[in-house]
């Protein structure tokens, strides 16, 4: 597989599927994206971004067993491939190098 590009929303579900780790399920990573970033996120979204990761191959997934409770439905359970770890790799590492080449000028402000 080649370099495949993340779009920014695509990113933070991919990141946050990695911070659940094992509760990585679509209604858990919406309320987490909405916990961390204070963004306005739907489950709707979350689902289509996950099936489009699963799609590139950077995610996996498969059923949970059922919730204990009578008629207890199946998660479905995301996680990060190998080549999902790589893309967040190559995304970090090109914001890291395009940060640091900024010089410190760009960023002093002129009052008045």
């Amino acid at each position: 597989m080649g370099r495949t590009y993340l779009g920014e929303f695509e990113e933070l579900v991919l990141l946050t599927v990695g911070v659940l780790y094992q509760d990585a399920y679509a209604v858990a990573i919406t309320k987490e994206i909405i916990e961390q970033s204070g963004r306005s996120v739907n489950v709707s979204a979350v689902h289509k971004s996950l099936y489009r990761l699963e799609e590139k191959g950077m995610l996996e997934s498969k059923l949970s067993d059922p919730e204990s409770k009578r008629g207890g439905k199946r998660k479905r359970i995301f996680s990060i491939t190998p080549f999902g770890k790589r893309a967040l790799d190559e995304s970090m590492d090109l914001r890291t190098s395009l940060r640091k080449q900024i010089p410190d000028m760009a960023f002093k402000w002129q009052i008045g």
